[in-house]
């Protein structure tokens, strides 16, 4: 279950990471608002998760999904740069995500 919420925190993660794009600086009001709301189930899931799992890999795990899915949603929405070298790296944190996962049991 642990893991679970923290998959869902890695993923409001990205919401609140990608919708301060849309908040104009917080000058937007529903924008601001979703983006609001969306750090904090993310950072409450995380801390329910963290009850049972270690603070160290679960932390590791929430930043590397909430890095991999803002730096994906960046290149697909906002066009940014898809070079091979960035690719390379969002891969490796994958790796890191996967490797943490699986040290932990």
């Amino acid at each position: 279950m642990a893991w679970t919420l923290l998959g869902l925190a890695g993923l409001f993660e990205i919401g609140w990471a990608i919708g301060l794009k849309y908040t104009d600086g917080f000058t937007r009001p529903i924008p601001s608002a979703l983006t609001a709301l969306s750090m904090i189930v993310s950072v409450v899931l995380l801390g329910l998760a963290l009850k049972t799992l270690p603070v160290g890999t679960g932390y590791a795990v929430w930043t590397g999904i909430g890095t991999v899915g803002t730096a994906l949603l960046g290149i697909y929405l906002f066009g940014e740069p898809a070079t091979v070298m960035r690719l390379i790296c969002i891969g490796l944190i994958v790796s890191g995500i996967l490797g943490l996962k699986l040290a932990s049991g």
